[in-house]
């Protein structure tokens, strides 16, 4: 069976406290997007993941594997092969590790008739990961707690154009949180959203930028090159390094070319 596991990108991030437990609460904004790693899983009788396309640091289990070993405890599935086209940026803020292993939740449920409700999935997912969850639905939500209580939200921008710069560098979660100082938030994104889109660049900030802006000079070049370019609204996704760029109409970047590198995500 096939799948095509999509990135997201996040609309505005504030990390409003850091809690006892070691984690941080946040507030922001996931929003799916058409870029995808395609996912193939087929019987087999021993297990196996791999992987091509975009090479996987190899610092630990990969969420695909994750999440069969998760469903194998729990139930009487049989050996696959999970083949991963890698096709998403790594170490970028767009979810492609979170989507990955939470699609090859779906799709193992979907091949073995576990019968497996979403809310169950989810109950599986948020042990791969906190954004994990997310992408069993795959809707806009405002995502508050460690970004795992979800609210519905009204957003739709397949009107416009985004467009996506992963300069070679890459950020752990765990460096981004080192730079980022917890705070109350000062705007409500749910209602920053109802503003135009251009108006978005005054009201709705991702508090990694600060930092990794500090540390990383080229990823805040990326970020007012694309406004330069006219976007109507830039910033970074997640903890980074991806920059994505929202536009009317889609514009010429080739000459951006040595800022990293250019996605144009579409519909398969």
């Amino acid at each position: 069976m096939l799948t095509f596991a999509n990135a997201k990108i996040n609309l505005g991030l504030l990390v409003t406290e850091k809690r006892q437990d070691g984690y941080h609460n946040i507030e922001t904004i996931f929003y799916p997007i058409k870029l995808y790693d395609v996912i193939e899983i087929t019987a087999a009788d021993v297990f196996q993941f791999r992987t091509e396309g975009l090479v996987i640091t190899p610092d630990g289990q990969n969420l695909c594997e994750k999440a069969y070993r998760l469903l194998y405890q729990d139930f009487d599935i049989k050996p696959v092969v999970i083949d991963l086209l890698k096709n998403i940026p790594i170490g970028a803020g767009l979810g492609g590790g979170s989507s990955d292993g939470t699609h090859v939740l779906k799709l193992l449920n979907e091949m073995n008739g576990l019968g497996l409700s979403d809310e169950e999935l989810k109950a599986y997912a948020v042990q791969l990961g906190a954004d994990c969850p997310f992408f069993i639905d795959n809707k806009p939500v405002f995502a508050s707690g460690i970004g795992t209580t979800f609210e519905a939200i009204d957003i739709q921008l397949s009107s416009y154009c985004i467009v996506i710069i992963k300069p070679d560098i890459h950020i752990s979660t765990v460096e981004a949180y080192r730079s980022v100082i917890p705070q109350r938030p000062t705007v409500d994104l749910r209602e920053a959203m109802r503003l135009p889109i251009q108006e978005w660049k005054y009201h709705i900030v991702n508090d990694f930028e600060l930092g990794i802006f500090q540390k990383y000079p080229h990823i805040e070049k990326i970020k007012y090159t694309l406004y330069e370019k006219g976007a109507l609204y830039a910033a970074m996704s997640g903890s980074g390094s991806a920059i994505f760029g929202i536009f009317e109409e889609e514009p010429y970047l080739e000459d951006l070319n040595s800022l990293g590198r250019i996605y144009y995500p579409v519909e398969l």
